[in-house]
């Protein structure tokens, strides 16, 4: 079955933007057309689909082992909407925690524009922030979490971004640069991700609808974060 690469691509900003708007509006719940829908896009991905059709579309057929690049991923959340309008809600706190993301940054080699992303999306730059789930300070740090990366007081910035980034590295490191599954398990954790034998932003891309949806618009919100942040 052949389809045109430009409908699929369609098909997929439209689930990612559903399911965005979804998350966002948090009193409606998913409705029978989202599952109906995640249901139709499943189906043609499963199909025996001509693998030039979908990596003109920016997925890698079934099976093959063509894994998405970082830009590539990018490319595709990029279409499903940023929760803000050009925006960052804390442009001001960034400036000043700057350099302490910077020094985080070159000493465990990620990307700047991500740990702000990250930040960001997490605690809105809120240092004292904590969640129902009990994560806590800037990089919404687990209590294991923060001590298996040397954090003692979780609120302490320094403490919390050098935490953060160590451990937002290593899931780089655990999925070989693959970003949307590093974000996808910094939000849904590892053992999540690897249950569903998710190693790749390839395999992300084809379990996407597998994941809380939390973890969907996270992995979207993250990304749209950093090109602002970059911009």
């Amino acid at each position: 079955m052949n389809i045109d690469p430009r409908m699929l691509k369609e098909l997929l900003r439209m689930q990612l933007l559903n399911k965005t708007d979804i998350l966002s509006n948090k009193s409606s719940g998913a409705s029978d057309d989202d599952s109906e829908f995640s249901e139709l896009l499943n189906d043609l991905l499963s199909q025996n689909t001509d693998s030039s059709t979908l990596l003109n579309a920016g997925v890698s057929a079934p099976g093959t082992q063509t894994a998405f690049k970082p830009s590539s991923l990018n490319s595709l959340f990029a279409s499903a909407g940023s929760y803000r309008t050009g925006q960052t809600s804390g442009s001001a706190q960034a400036k000043e925690l700057d350099p302490l993301i910077q020094e985080a940054s070159r000493r465990h080699q990620v990307q700047p524009s991500l740990v702000k992303a990250v930040i960001d999306a997490e605690s809105s730059f809120n240092s004292k922030a904590v969640s129902q789930a009990g994560a806590k300070g800037l990089m919404q740090l687990m209590d294991a979490t923060g001590k298996s990366v040397g954090v003692n007081d979780p609120f302490d910035p320094v403490q919390n971004v050098q935490g953060g980034t160590k451990y937002l590295s290593n899931l780089l490191k655990k999925y070989d640069g693959n970003q949307g599954v590093a974000l996808a398990a910094y939000n849904a954790g590892s053992g999540r991700i690897d249950r569903l034998g998710i190693a790749n932003d390839n395999d992300l891309a084809a379990k996407m609808g597998q994941l809380p949806k939390e973890t969907q618009a996270y992995v979207a919100k993250v990304m749209n974060l950093q090109r602002n942040y970059e911009g």
